[in-house]
């Protein structure tokens, strides 16, 4: 199996790179607001970026996809930070959430998954502690705390498909 190098990134997620047996090098900055960066090296210099390319969650998913992406996937998904048992992930609500448009009352998210929402990323401007009537924008990313299980279950429920 190719080797992954994982760089993490704070503040902005984490780079993932490997060498191809061609002797590319190919890399994928896995922002915390899910955006992804697919970067190629220069071949006569592997220090320096040669192309890259910016996608949204969605646009990554389709590449994943299209490369027949599992593991990798799964690994880029798993961007979370661990602290005895606490962990913070950042889950961006897309446009397929069932909760857009909605209330963090509305989701129910700490009687359901036993997660709290402690902040929300809109674009540039943070909104820190944000109260039950804060509404969920497409595009938001919900800065989230609890276990990595009910993170797992707060995931499947503000980035999946809506019914």
């Amino acid at each position: 199996m190719t080797h992954i190098d994982e760089t993490k990134l704070p503040g902005v997620g984490a780079l993932h790179c490997f060498d191809c047996q061609s002797g590319d090098r190919i890399g994928v900055i896995s922002h915390h607001a899910g955006r992804r960066e697919v970067i190629i090296y220069d071949s006569d210099d592997l220090d320096r970026v040669g192309e890259c390319a910016t996608m949204t969650p969605d646009e990554a998913l389709v590449l994943a996809d299209l490369l027949g992406g599992t593991s990798v996937t799964h690994r880029l998904d798993d961007l979370r930070q661990e602290i005895d048992g606490l962990a913070i992930d950042w889950l961006p609500i897309s446009g397929h959430s069932a909760y857009a448009g909605k209330t963090i009352g509305d989701t129910a998210l700490r009687t359901r998954t036993g997660v709290t929402i402690v902040a929300l990323v809109r674009g540039d401007r943070p909104i820190p502690a944000p109260g039950p009537d804060e509404e969920l924008h497409v595009d938001d990313t919900a800065v989230v705390v609890g276990t990595a299980e009910g993170i797992d279950a707060a995931a499947q429920m503000l980035v999946a498909a809506g019914s």
